[in-house]
């Protein structure tokens, strides 16, 4: 019983120290001075902001149209269910530089759907209706995996029981189904708003300007170095771990609730 302990602390501790080490020497590394003059450097400050606000439309679509996705997913077996789950996969395994050409070769203003959406006033390139366009579509899967689970952790039961007791199909869902896989689908939604965070590939292609906080990182390591890129990538690591340990500690206490 103990060494099983032991192993598996160890094992938990040597994974947070790779995780965690590359993070503290980056900011114990970190000039001072240089600290202090991007923390007032307005462009940091819009560019974080404009990260964070993209990152949240991103989530806000991700719950409108990935969670009814999610519901069918769980609850209907159709033809094509397994190639529908692997389209909803696939951006996770191809590279994000090469679905920022494809979202460019589709909502680009010269192509099929960005023109049509150029007549509307809409526009997707250096945008950010395209920034989040872009954020939305690497980081979906977490949000439709996640509430797809917590669907299926639901028993069916009820939801045939409450339908028998006279409620249509909208009150079960809103009423049952919803409610108890709420705490995984707020989950998923914690890890589609921090995956488009921290997405470049797809946006740096799609939107180079404005730039959100991952393409200013890169384009200041480019022209001025690793000294420069370095305070911005701190700020933007210790406000992402406060506002992600935030939700973390609120959907906790919620569940304890």
């Amino acid at each position: 019983m103990k060494s099983f302990r032991l192993i598996f602390s160890c094992a938990g501790i040597i994974l947070l120290l790779l995780l965690i080490l590359p993070l503290i020497n980056m900011i114990i590394n970190s000039d001072p001075e240089i600290l202090r003059a991007t923390l007032a450097d307005q462009e940091v400050y819009t560019s974080i902001l404009l990260t964070l606000r993209c990152a949240l439309y991103a989530t806000f679509a991700g719950l409108f149209f990935g969670v009814p996705l999610a519901y069918v997913l769980a609850r209907r077996n159709f033809p094509g269910r397994h190639i529908v789950q692997g389209l909803i996969d696939l951006p996770i395994m191809i590279p994000h530089t090469a679905m920022g050409v494809a979202l460019l070769m589709i909502y680009g203003r010269k192509f099929l759907l960005g023109a049509m959406f150029e007549k509307m006033g809409i526009s997707f390139v250096g945008t950010e209706t395209g920034i989040s366009l872009a954020m939305a579509y690497v980081s979906m899967p977490f949000l439709v995996n996640a509430a797809r689970d917590g669907f299926l952790a639901v028993d069916p039961k009820l939801e045939k029981v409450a339908r028998t007791l006279g409620a249509s199909p909208w009150r079960t869902f809103f009423t049952i189904s919803l409610p108890l896989a709420r705490q995984t689908i707020v989950s998923g939604a914690i890890m589609m708003w921090a995956r488009g965070i921290s997405e470049f590939g797809a946006v740096v292609i799609l939107a180079y300007h404005p730039m959100v906080a991952p393409v200013l990182i890169w384009e200041r390591f480019e022209s001025y170095g690793l000294k420069y890129a370095r305070p911005v990538a701190v700020l933007l690591i210790l406000l992402c771990l406060f506002i992600f340990a935030g939700l973390r500690l609120l959907t906790a206490r919620r569940q304890e609730g």
